[in-house]
């Protein structure tokens, strides 16, 4: 029996859905003792109060993007007027602030992984503007700007082998260097979609959150320790790769298909994902790069085989859109989120196509979630203004 064990967190504003529909703004930290939501930070351990609110001296636009860095000390907030604000967790207080990283909405921001940089200072951020910028969050100062796009990009990662993949509304995915010096230089783009790239997925994801921690969310507070966790954790997953591809990725689109890349390799997709009847919002691996599942505004969720591709099935029982979906830390379950008011929790393998159990209680659109790394709780966050925190 699921059931929202914490209570209910209520934050100030709505959020817009047009704005949110791809974006996570609802990130657990790798403890699970600390969650963010467009600006608030709540330690769970205290119920439904948060220990932290900038307003005054935060944020004066919708937030679009939030992420914590590798190592959890820092916290990274974006907005639709184009400002980057670093927080420290501990405090609550703004430690940097850039208030014109981009010309119009902030999409996406990705740190550099802890196993490729021990310093844990650097950090991607994607426009609408059609800008993404590498920026050093020490000196404040931009470091690189890849211009190639031709319209908004709508999201971007840093990836663990020294790419940067960014996918834009021009329907093109990008592939830069992300290594020292030659950081935004374009290796390759990648065509294959008809219409814009809404969302990508990538493999490693969930491991290069997790690196520097182990299973029980702790962490080694001097730095080359904890580079060195993180660098041991990313070499043993690269020799398990069965097909020897350290990096696979997969793109959505609103052309309703996916698309599955080697993007190290190829410029062309290893293949083309049909199924999803209308545009697909949001992709999401599991924990151990097995399958991915993705969401979709046809009121489905699909789950793919994530080495090959090939489809495995379709969850139903959405009466509305599904704007995300999140894993379980085992990869046995996969939770989404819904237009109607509703998140969902699905058995992936073996699972069937009916959900195991409905998470009602929010009073209107459910836009973000996430789940707890060490597996124990899930967030969603809604339209109503409130977060729900759930414990098995």
């Amino acid at each position: 029996c699921w059931q929202a064990a914490v209570g209910t967190l209520r934050c100030g504003s709505g959020t817009r859905g047009a704005a949110c529909r791809k974006r996570r703004v609802c990130e657990f930290f790798v403890s699970r003792r600390s969650l963010s939501l467009s600006g608030t930070f709540f330690h769970i351990v205290h119920r439904a109060m948060p220990f932290h609110v900038m307003l005054h001296r935060g944020h004066r636009n919708h937030v679009l993007s939030t992420s914590w860095s590798p190592t959890g000390h820092r916290f990274l907030s974006a907005d639709k007027s184009g400002t980057i604000i670093l927080w420290d967790p501990a405090t609550g207080k703004d430690v940097r602030r850039i208030p014109s990283a981009h010309k119009s909405w902030i999409t996406a921001t990705s740190w550099e992984p802890l196993h490729a940089n021990p310093a844990c200072e650097r950090v991607i951020s994607a426009g609408k503007d059609g800008l993404v910028r590498a920026w050093n969050l020490r000196t404040g100062r931009c470091e690189v700007t890849m211009s190639g796009h031709t319209d908004g990009v709508e999201d971007a990662i840093w990836g663990g082998e020294g790419r940067i993949y960014t996918a834009s509304r021009d329907r093109t995915v990008k592939v830069w260097s992300g290594d020292g010096k030659n950081i935004g230089k374009l290796i390759r783009t990648l065509q294959g979609h008809g219409h814009r790239v809404n969302t990508l997925a990538l493999s490693t994801e969930y491991l290069l959150r997790c690196g520097p921690f182990d299973h029980c969310g702790k962490f080694a507070d001097d730095a080359p320790t904890a580079h060195a966790a993180a660098v041991q954790k990313y070499t043993k997953y690269r020799a398990a790769q069965p097909d020897g591809i350290s990096e696979r990725l997969v793109s959505g689109s609103d052309d309703f298909t996916l698309c599955l890349w080697h993007p190290a390799e190829n410029k062309r997709p290893v293949r083309r994902l049909t199924g999803h009847q209308q545009a697909v919002n949001h992709i999401a691996f599991s924990p151990d790069g097995r399958y991915f599942a993705s969401a979709s505004f046809d009121k489905k969720v699909k789950l793919w085989d994530g080495v090959t591709g090939n489809f495995l099935s379709t969850f139903t029982g959405h009466v509305g859109s599904v704007y995300m979906v999140a894993w379980s830390s085992d990869s046995r379950y996969i939770v989404s989120a819904s237009k109607d008011s509703t998140s969902k929790l699905w058995a992936a393998l073996p699972g069937g196509k009916n959900a195991k159990m409905t998470l009602p209680g929010h009073a209107d659109e459910v836009y973000a979630l996430d789940w707890s790394p060490d597996g124990a709780g899930v967030a969603t966050g809604s339209k109503d203004r409130t977060i729900k925190i759930w414990r098995h």
